[in-house]
């Protein structure tokens, strides 16, 4: 059965749906750098990718901007669209694979939550919970396709907003992005506990070298690039 998640970080109350990212720590960094972002002006073309329950889609609406959301989830599409219309915004929801749905489009500010966490399984999950956060061996499944596509849909000087952990590597993400035309900075970090996903593959990572023995806290970052 659907949920509601309460917030007063820009987006309202979310009804939440089984089987879609639930907003977390993640989100809420991202939901922060938004708040604080010069190009989320009113009338900003703003796309949020991988919306999830729409939450960073409805904070920029929320600011004025026309906002364009897309999830590759159906109950994703479905939840945000419920959640727009419970608050009286106007997004346009999409179906589809990461940044297909807008192609031939020009946006001032990209949002975008990707899965990112490394795991055992080489490649990402086609179905079911773990395609919100699981992306191959190195977590860059997702990550390098945004990196790698994102600058055909930004105006010059549009933004791309993108969170992830470090365990991901933060210095590929900027080196990409650089190579792709963007002067790209980390905006914000936090460490934050490990999740039940990461507790139950902490023995793995370790293994990996991806964490020291004991870790128990992982850095996200917020990654802002404007594209030159």
């Amino acid at each position: 059965m659907p949920s509601l998640l309460g917030s007063d970080r820009g987006y309202g109350a979310l009804v939440l749906a089984p089987g879609v990212y639930v907003p977390q720590d993640d989100t809420f960094l991202l939901a922060d750098a938004l708040d604080r972002e010069p190009r989320l002006q009113p009338g900003a073309e703003v796309l949020d990718v991988g919306t999830g329950t729409g939450a960073l889609a409805l904070a920029a609406a929320r600011r004025g901007a026309r906002v364009t959301a897309i999830d590759r989830s159906w109950r994703a599409v479905v939840a945000t669209r419920i959640n727009a219309a419970l608050s009286r915004r106007r997004v346009r929801v999409l179906h589809g694979d990461l940044l297909r749905p807008a192609a031939g489009r020009r946006f001032d500010l990209i949002v975008c939550n990707p899965p990112y966490v490394p795991a055992p399984q080489l490649r990402p999950p086609r179905r079911g919970a773990a395609v919100a956060w699981d992306a191959g061996h190195d977590g860059r499944a997702v990550l390098d396709r945004i990196c790698d596509g994102v600058a055909e849909l930004l105006r010059p000087g549009g933004v791309l907003l993108l969170v992830h952990s470090a365990l991901s590597g933060v210095t590929p993400t900027l080196q990409r992005l650089e190579r792709a035309g963007f002067d790209a900075a980390v905006d914000q970090r936090q460490y934050v506990p490990f999740g039940p996903v990461l507790r139950s593959r902490a023995d793995w990572l370790e293994r990996r070298g991806l964490i020291a023995p004991g870790e128990e806290k992982e850095e996200l970052v917020v990654i802002r690039a404007e594209r030159t």
